[in-house]
């Protein structure tokens, strides 16, 4: 038994289950969670703007210690340190093979359909085949990135997805170079990791667009040059203003919304790169006339995972975060139990803060 967070239906809040694990298979791996970061995608799949299978434990950016092993797993063993991965590449189809193991065809359903766990006897899905809004969780083994023992539990949670995301889009994706001007609208964990990358690939000009005022302080302290409230009537006029009248190279879209996405859009400058990292609804749809697509020869790019091999980039960030080059400690703006999940939701939804982490003890 196990506690964890569970979603019976959407709209409705958590509830703190005692669960029953499934026994550990023979490619699979029992992990004891440190620490678990609320992302945005967890609250759109608690509000139905993703869609899920139900009932299920949220929860995929996570870290922790592994406490059993299947008869077939090489990779890792009880007492090691870990990363989920919630895109358990499989290393053998089309995707994989052309070097793009974020888009692997298997991943995904490879990863919900394992076996996991139940509850009063209802099978649960974990989401994203992590589940790790919990205590404990059972993964496949691929789904699992070994660390040093070192790392900070809370720090080696967000590279499992924010991190990872927002300085592999920067990084990975759009391949910011020295000398480029970024734009980054909404300043969240996954936003400030991309004003992180883009600084760290050598942008001269990053502006951060967000609503609201910590944020927008954050994204200074963490290395944007220009700050704009993204209330403001004239947000494409300023962002033009600070990016030589032209637009930026690159404007990243860390929302997941068709307003900020067309926003995103416009302060691209003739040429550059418009990347959509956020992960927005299916029925909220983006126009475009054929016409600009033409005249303003932009790039429309969307972002899964950073474009990131795990493998190479969490031990990257990783390092880069140990050396000094990345301050990731500041995306924490909140430490929470798990019992406190709903109310780490509901400050999301409301736009407040960078990173809450749920911390077990």
């Amino acid at each position: 038994m196990t506690r964890a967070a569970v979603l019976t239906s959407t709209g409705t809040p958590l509830t703190i289950e005692e669960i029953d694990l499934a026994p550990t298979g023979a490619d699979q791996v029992r992990v004891r969670l440190h620490a678990t970061g609320v992302c945005h995608s967890d609250l759109s799949i608690v509000t139905g703007a993703l869609g899920h299978p139900l009932p299920a434990v949220p929860g995929h950016e996570g870290a922790g210690v592994v406490t059993e092993v299947g008869a077939g797993v090489t990779s890792v063993r009880p007492g090691d340190h870990v990363i989920l991965n919630w895109t358990p590449s499989c290393g053998a189809c089309w995707f994989c093979a052309k070097g793009e193991p974020y888009l692997c065809d298997r991943a995904g359903a490879d990863a919900v359909n394992a076996p996991y766990a139940s509850l009063g006897g209802t099978r649960l899905t974990p989401v994203l085949g992590s589940a790790a809004f919990a205590e404990e969780t059972l993964v496949l083994e691929r789904a699992v990135v070994p660390i040093p023992a070192g790392v900070a539990f809370e720090v080696a949670a967000l590279v499992g997805c924010a991190v990872t995301t927002g300085f592999g889009a920067a990084v990975n994706t759009a391949r910011v170079q020295p000398g480029d001007t970024v734009v980054v609208i909404g300043c969240g964990g996954v936003g400030l990791s991309i004003v992180e990358g883009a600084k760290y690939a050598g942008a001269t000009t990053v502006v951060a667009v967000d609503v609201t005022d910590d944020k927008r302080a954050l994204a200074a302290d963490l290395g944007a040059t220009h700050t704009v409230d993204g209330t403001a009537a004239d947000v494409e006029r300023q962002v033009r203003d600070l990016t030589g009248g032209r637009g930026a190279d690159h404007a990243f879209e860390a929302i997941g919304r068709s307003a900020t996405i067309r926003t995103a859009y416009r302060v691209t400058r003739r040429g550059g790169n418009t990347v959509v990292v956020g992960a927005g609804r299916h029925d909220d749809l983006v126009s475009f006339s054929a016409l600009e697509l033409f005249f303003q020869a932009r790039s429309l790019i969307g972002c899964v995972y950073g474009s990131a091999d795990v493998a190479r980039d969490f031990p990257k960030i990783l390092g880069l975060y140990a050396d000094g080059a990345l301050d990731l400690d500041r995306l924490i703006t909140k430490r929470i139990a798990l019992d406190h999940v709903n109310d780490a939701l509901a400050a999301m939804a409301a736009g407040e803060g960078a990173r809450t982490v749920i911390v077990f003890e």
